[in-house]
């Protein structure tokens, strides 16, 4: 991990429950750690009750939209930038006109510019494409996750997308049933079904947190804004990868990987936004 290698003191507490919280980031600012966590659930508003008695700890929220006061920040990739990627890519590969996503805490910020720069990106590419989402309660629930897929695909996607946890594998389960594709969240995603994960959005963390912490200010946030280090140098965030040494599948064709690498730069050089 790079905060190791960095000289980072690390430490880590796994599957805490909500109730727990608060004092497990207690204990982390005791010990003038500087608390991170990849949670989805309402962190921030935790480490914000923390935050003020340790003022001199900073504390770091992944995945979260949001910080407070001049300790509490947030950091993640961006969500608008790769659904938009993966919105066009859909649409490119779609041959039936229907696309799909199935997602979990719906409201949820970087959730919701996910899914709406996803159909943003289809939408440049075939405006009449039909986009449905179905949401479903547990991010871990590969059973619920397989059923709306499925359900996507009777409907007629030919391409389903979404951002889930563990529940991710239930999408490409349901894409390797019905012989569609999809998108996973790992190159380990791509092993359970070769011929059906066009790519993966794999989520760089150990940069992310190992980047230097914003400066204190009021409302401090970090966004990272990054692409790919072929289009961004030294940048950090994700990218998208089907294998150690490949970005997509064989199945894409060259010239949608082309188009793809080309709204990337657009991205990177400012010159494409999506609010």
């Amino acid at each position: 991990m790079k905060l190791k290698t960095a000289g980072w003191e690390t430490s880590f507490s796994e599957n805490v429950q909500s109730a727990d919280e608060v004092e497990a980031l207690r204990d982390y600012g005791q010990a003038r750690l500087r608390p991170g966590d990849r949670s989805h659930r309402p962190l921030p508003v935790r480490a914000q009750r923390v935050g003020r008695d340790f003022p001199k700890t900073t504390f770091v929220v992944g995945s979260g939209s949001s910080g407070a006061g001049t300790n509490v920040a947030s950091i993640d990739y961006d969500n608008t930038q790769f659904g938009y990627l993966m919105g066009t890519l859909a649409a490119k590969l779609s041959k039936t006109g229907k696309i799909g996503s199935v997602n979990g805490l719906e409201g949820l910020p970087n959730i919701v510019a996910q899914v709406g720069a996803y159909r943003l990106g289809a939408k440049s590419v075939n405006p009449n494409i039909e986009v449905k989402v179905i949401y479903i309660k547990d991010m871990e629930d590969r059973a619920a996750a397989k059923e709306a897929a499925l359900s996507l695909a009777d409907w007629g996607a030919d391409f389903i997308s979404g951002k889930l946890n563990a529940a991710q594998a239930g999408i490409i389960q349901a894409a390797k049933e019905r012989n569609i594709l999809c998108n996973g969240r790992s190159t380990d995603h791509s092993a359970i079904a070769p011929g059906n994960v066009a790519t993966n959005i794999v989520e760089k963390w150990d940069e992310m947190y190992a980047a230097p912490p914003p400066r204190p200010r009021r409302q401090a946030r970090r966004q990272v804004r990054a692409l790919t280090a072929s289009t961004r140098p030294g940048s950090t965030g994700a990218s998208l990868k089907y294998s150690a040494d490949s970005a997509f599948n064989s199945v894409v064709p060259a010239s949608v990987v082309a188009d793809i690498a080309a709204v990337e730069k657009k991205f990177t050089a400012g010159d494409l936004k999506v609010r």
